[in-house]
């Protein structure tokens, strides 16, 4: 099997067992980069080939990435070739480093929303206030958001799961008013005969007029039509996962906020804001569709209940010591004689 006809086999493995298109790209990358290392020591075994080529990475990846190839390298030997890989035995890991989060406070998240232009604003507020992944707030369809029971269904999640999360009150009346807007692009493409949009895990086979109905328009669509990457198909997709983005970079900038802000930060900030306000652990997680309460509980350090209570060491000074004038002792202030 030539190269170019093992990516391609990988990319239709990927789709037969509903991976993301990101995951698909992600595996093909790592796949073809293990592949020209395989070239460069023919004599080595099989399991010595993936376990130099996962060390050749420790010292200049993180344990994230170095994982990510991993994960593709199995995956290439379990699902594609049909040669699960055994006991690799030892290697070196990158080091995973103990890291929190980035968050904003709510008094943050305000100074960032109000630099935002509307549209990229009401996709940052969807985001912040239902704990959405950028992935999940993108694939939104007018029928995931029910706005009498305040709820919003992610379809298809990391995992290929669904969950339900809470949809802010405080956005009923501009999604309104952002539904009448996209009607206008619907009807427009329903006027046009345009192609329908797309339809995830087979739908368009099975409900072939399913895609010209406006239960299944995207909540966030683009401006214009393209081409489907994958079907060759001119039609209407959601709006570009870099749109978000830089709407926040600009905005962080804007904002003078001193973090390093992405789509991500905004579900960071749902989890430690709701755990601050009193939610449960449980709650956070269901909502941010965990499947361990372990990974909800980083964002229990970002915010330790018992901080407010405790008081600092240095407030504890007498207040005489803490409006003393700074200055530098005359005998000190001489140069000092330079010794031999």
């Amino acid at each position: 099997m030539t190269l170019p006809e093992m990516v391609e086999q990988v990319r239709i493995v990927c789709r037969m067992r509903r991976l993301s298109r990101h995951t698909e790209d992600c595996y093909s990358g790592w796949i073809t980069r293990f592949a020209a290392h395989v070239r460069t020591c023919p004599e080595l075994s099989r399991d010595e080939r993936v376990r130099t080529y996962l060390e050749k990475l420790a010292p200049r990846t993180s344990a994230s990435t170095q994982n990510q190839a991993l994960n593709a390298i199995v995956f290439l030997y379990r699902d594609v070739i049909k040669e699960p890989l055994g006991d690799l035995g030892k290697w070196a890991r990158a080091k995973r480093p103990a890291r929190l989060p980035t968050w904003l406070s709510p008094q943050e998240m305000q100074r960032l929303l109000d630099q935002m232009p509307p549209g990229t604003r009401m996709m940052a507020e969807l985001a912040y206030g239902s704990g959405l992944r950028v992935a999940e707030l993108l694939a939104l369809r007018i029928k995931d958001i029910d706005l009498d029971a305040h709820l919003v269904t992610v379809r298809g999640g990391k995992g290929d799961k669904d969950r339900i999360t809470v949809l802010p009150r405080s956005l009923m009346h501009r999604l309104h008013a952002h539904l009448n807007r996209i009607r206008v692009l619907y009807d427009g493409d329903r006027a046009a005969s345009a192609p329908p949009i797309y339809l995830p895990d087979g739908l368009e086979r099975k409900f072939p007029n399913a895609g010209r109905e406006w239960s299944w328009f995207w909540l966030w669509p683009a401006a214009s039509h393209s081409t489907d990457p994958r079907t060759g198909i001119h039609r209407r997709h959601h709006v570009h996962e870099d749109t978000l983005g830089k709407a926040l970079k600009l905005a962080t900038r804007k904002a003078g906020l001193h973090k390093r802000v992405t789509a991500h930060t905004l579900r960071h900030s749902f989890a430690t804001n709701l755990l601050a306000s009193g939610a449960s652990i449980t709650q956070v997680q269901e909502l941010l569709g965990h499947n361990s309460v372990e990974t909800t509980q980083v964002y229990l350090h970002c915010v330790p209940q018992f901080a407010a209570t405790i008081t600092s060491p240095l407030d504890a000074l007498p207040a005489a010591s803490n409006i003393l004038p700074f200055h530098v002792p005359s005998s000190q202030s001489q140069p000092l004689a330079r010794t031999a």
